[in-house]
Formats: structure tokens, sequence, C-alpha cells
């Protein structure tokens, strides 16, 4: 089996968050910036044998896309473009930002530690993925 990836794509940063090869559970891997998610990744998938990339669909409230997608769109073309083999899924990614922000407070995060947007974003990216297997899970039965 292989893992799967997730991205919170973001304007300057990006949270990632990739499974263990059995697909049981779901880790933060990083916050990369932008402009060089596309070379992470090809070095990534070069190391590690990756099945599915799930990118986070921003949306409203009403279920339509959010702004967002403006700048998503370009980036899930590139990314279909440099692995065309590959499985790209969308998830929902609403509520991830205060989700996560709302783990920080439980896991006892300082405020000063809360403030780090970089672990948020990563944070954000493993509710994604976390989300996405869930889904996978229930749609088995």
């Amino acid at each position: 089996m292989a893992r799967v990836l997730a991205i919170d794509y973001g304007r300057k940063k990006v949270g990632l968050a990739v499974t263990d090869p059995l697909q049981i559970i779901a880790n933060g891997l990083e916050t990369v910036p932008t402009h060089t998610l596309l070379d992470y990744l090809k070095k990534y998938i070069q190391k590690e044998e990756v099945e599915t990339i799930v990118v986070g669909h921003p949306k409203q409230m009403n279920n339509t896309d959010s702004e967002s997608m403006t700048y998503i769109k370009p980036f899930l073309k590139k990314l279909k473009k440099l692995f065309p083999d590959m499985n790209i899924e969308m998830m929902d990614e609403r509520f991830t930002s205060k989700i996560a922000f709302q783990t920080m407070i439980d896991g006892g995060l300082k405020k000063k530690a809360r403030q780090n947007k970089e672990l948020v974003d990563t944070i954000s990216a493993t509710i994604i993925l976390q989300s996405w297997m869930e889904k996978q899970k229930f749609s088995l039965r």
C-alpha cells in the first residue's frame, strides 16, 4: 500500500500531512512556502510511494467554492500535469483552521505557540487528511 498526502493550500504557505504506508494514521508532515511546493512534492514522491493526493477544497457555507479556488485551480492543473497518473482528490476544508486552533488549545499549547501559522497549516492538512480517511472508511461499508 502507498501513502496518501494531503495539502492545505495557501497563497504564501502550504500545510502538508501524510498517512503511514498502511493508511491507518494521518500525521502532519510540514509547512512549505507555496512557491516551492511542486519541487517539494517531486522530491517527496521520488522517495516515498504516494497513491493519492488530497487537496483541501475551500467552500463557503452555502456549499459553493470560496474565492480561494481562483488560485487553487491553476495549482491543480499544474499538479495534474506534473503527476498525470496520480489520483488527485479534493476534500471539503471548511472549519479546518478553527478546528486546528482549538486542537492546539486543547493540547495545552501556550498562546505564543498557537500564533505559529505554520503549525496551524500543518494541523489543518492533517485534519483534511483524517476527514478524507474517515470518508473512505464509511464509503467502503
